[in-house]
Order: structure tokens, then sequence, then C-alpha cells
């Protein structure tokens, strides 16, 4: 069992947060949220704890899904939290694609349907909604007031899937869960959006870029149609032991979920099925506008495609995989080249005016739903610029939303992710 260990120090305060993960290390800001219930947040301004209250938003099950085949793993009905906008934002929407890894054999996938990533069952009846799901207009001044919603992630496979497992009874149906979510929003009010945004993070920010263009094609040419992908550009990179450790979790996903089916043509008929669920080689073609807001070190990328154990089977990499300050110089070096490779990927995707991009030089994963990421006095910033700032710039066109940070370890703004073994 390892425990996530979140470390922010403010003038001295470090607060400390810890998380059980179950088998894979999965970052993610629900179970963070959970352990403060929504109730304790600490304040920026004096940097002590608040008992800062965050909107809880109830669970919807898509009664309409089943007749669709439109389910989760253990052919549970997917679901929604929604918190409907007001004033100026009441046409506007925000559609926020939870994440929460992937499965890739068949065991991975029976034991996550007996988890809240599988199975509606298990999903939390209520949710807080921060960051940019927050409906405060102190913590999040350009969405606030937008019909917010946060669609549930439970097909194990980034809501591209549209098969099944006979045998283990597992229903790979997260295409399908997308359109029935789809379809009910549209007919919630969507369809008369003057302007809407996908987001999402980790998983939920590959689901963005494989479904951008999708949520584009939905609305009238009149409507402002962008998507924001969070923590979701994990690279086709090498290992530490010189392999591809994400590549084969990927490989195990497309072929169980028969991906090759469902991912962008355009890629698989130049590319293996396998590449084209990487994001280096979909953002070049996605017509609808796109903001990529990564970490160059990417806590979760390091921990499980970079320097996971099974690449690392003399322990050499333990102490940095845990905790980027206990790295060498020599896997800082390698750290550095991991980063580069991120830079010179997105520099292309980055030309065009209508996409952006926030790289960050931090040790961290998912910057969006989080109060203290999102929108705070002391977020993490590129040239002075927040993240909630340099997306609002972006999707408003206010101009400065191409913004890749010096390398480690010039940022001081960073909140780094640590890891207790």
């Amino acid at each position: 069992m390892k425990k996530l260990l979140w470390s922010l120090t403010l003038l001295g305060l470090t607060l400390l947060i810890l998380l059980p993960v179950n088998g894979m290390v999965e970052f993610d800001e629900m179970e963070w949220f959970t352990d403060f219930n929504g109730t304790k947040m600490f304040q920026t301004e004096s940097d002590v704890y608040s008992d800062a209250k965050f909107p809880m938003v109830g669970l919807t099950l898509i009664q309409s899904a089943a007749a669709k085949g439109a389910v989760c793993l253990d052919g549970s009905l997917p679901g929604y939290h929604f918190h409907r906008g007001s004033g100026s934002g009441a046409r506007n929407w925000l559609v926020q694609l939870e994440g929460g890894g992937w499965c890739d054999t068949i065991r991975n996938c029976v034991y996550r349907k007996t988890t809240r990533r599988g199975s509606s069952k298990y999903m939390e009846k209520q949710i807080p909604f921060t960051g940019i799901l927050s409906d405060k207009a102190a913590e999040n001044p350009d969405f606030y007031n937008w019909n917010r919603v946060k669609v549930r992630y439970c097909d194990g496979g980034s809501f591209s899937g549209d098969t099944k497992n006979k045998a283990a009874q597992l229903q790979f149906r997260g295409k399908r869960i997308w359109l029935a979510a789809m379809e009910e929003l549209m007919a919630k009010g969507m369809r008369q959006a003057k302007q809407a945004l996908l987001s999402g993070c980790s998983a939920g920010g590959l689901a963005v870029i494989l479904r951008c263009d999708d949520f584009g094609n939905m609305f009238s040419p009149y409507t402002r149609v962008k998507c924001l992908s969070d923590a979701g550009f994990f690279l086709d990179a090498i290992d530490v032991s010189g392999g591809r450790s994400l590549r084969r979790l990927y490989a195990g996903v497309v072929k169980l979920q028969k991906l090759e089916t469902t991912l962008p043509k355009d890629c698989v008929n130049r590319l293996n099925p396998t590449s084209c669920f990487f994001p280096q080689n979909l953002i070049n073609q996605i017509k609808t506008p796109l903001f990529i807001l990564n970490a160059a070190y990417d806590s979760w990328q390091i921990q499980e495609s970079i320097a996971p154990k099974s690449a690392d089977p003399s322990g050499s990499w333990h102490d940095c995989r845990l905790n980027y300050a206990k790295c060498s110089t020599s896997q800082i070096h390698f750290l550095q080249g991991f980063r580069n490779r991120m830079v010179n990927l997105v520099k292309g995707f980055a030309k065009p005016s209508k996409n952006g991009v926030f790289l960050n030089s931090c040790f961290a994963h998912c910057q969006t739903e989080r109060y203290d990421t999102w929108y705070s006095k002391n977020s993490p910033a590129v040239k002075n610029k927040g993240i909630a700032v340099a997306v609002g710039d972006w999707y408003f066109e206010r101009g400065g939303a191409k913004l890749i940070d010096c390398a480690y370890p010039c940022d001081k703004t960073c909140h780094n992710l640590v890891f207790r073994g």
C-alpha cells in the first residue's frame, strides 16, 4: 500500500495530506477532497486552516443509458453531477470529464468493477465542486456562474471503448457513455449554449483530446467551443530501463477494449492503434481550439511511465520516484530529457493562434480542480500568470496563452507532490 503525500510549505507551515492508493498509483482529486469532506481548507491570505465550505453537488444517473447500452464496467448506469448556471453564465456550459487511470487486463477491470471507477453503485452521492468547478467568483472568476458538469468515469478506457467481454461480464462502453451524457445535457439546455468548454484531468484529460472534435461538432458554428486538457498529455516515453512502460499499459487497454475501431481514423490510417492513444500523435489534427495544461515533470508519469518499479528492479530510482528532492544529479538529468521532449512536442501545436499551452516545471498532476492550484494568491504561475488567468485569457481571447516554464528548479510557485512508501 502506498500513500500519496501532498506537501505544500507556506511561510513555514507545511500542509500534509495522506491518501491511500490501491494498486497502481492513481492521482485522484476526488480522494483528496474526500479526506477534507468538503470542509477543511487553508486560507492563502493567512496561511491557516479554515472551515471553507464548497458546494456539494448531487449525482444524477442517466436513466436512458441502459437502453442505449451506455453502461459502466459492471453494467450499472453512468452518471454526472450538475450545478446549474445563473445570470450572465446561464447559457454557458463547462463539462468536466473525470479521470482515474485505466484498466489494461481482465483481472484489473474485474477489480475495478468493485470501485467507483467501474460502477455507479460505489460512486459518491455528492461531491464538492472546487477549482474550475467552483461557484464563487473569488475562486473561479471566469466560469463560476456557468452551468458546470462533472461526468463520472466508470469505463476504464477514457470514454473510448464500445465492446464487451461476456466471459468476464465486463462492459467497455465508454464512447456510449460519452454520447448518452452529451445527449442528456443537450436536452437540459446545452444545445442553446453561447459558450462551451470541455475539460478533464488525467485520464479525463486524455479523453478531452480524444473527444474534443466530437464535442465541437455538437454545436452551432455561432457557439464558442473549446477544450482544456489538464494532465492529459501522456508521452510515449522511454523508461529508465530503456523500455516503454506506458506503451505496454496502453497496448493492453487498446487491445482489451478493441479501441482500433473507435480511435480517430486519420491517426489509425497512418499509425498503429496504440500510438493513437497517445496525445502527441493526435493534437496536431484536432480542429477545435485546445489548451494543454501539464506539469513538465508530471508526477504520475514519473511514477508509472518513466520510473515504475517494473523498470527499476534494483530500486535505484525508489527515493527519487517518491520525492523529487531526493533525485541524484543524473536522475534529474534524465527527467530534464523528459521535460525537453514534452516541450518539443507541443511547440508545433502551440503555433496556431487558436491553441493554448501552460507547461509549468512542477512535480504535479492535475491542477484545475484544486482550489489552491487553480486560482489563489499562491497558485502556480508561469511568467507571473496563474493557471486560471492563463486559461481564461486563452478562452476569451484576451492574449498571452503560450506559456512554457524554464527548467527545474527555477519555478518557486510549484505545489509539488511527494510520496511516502
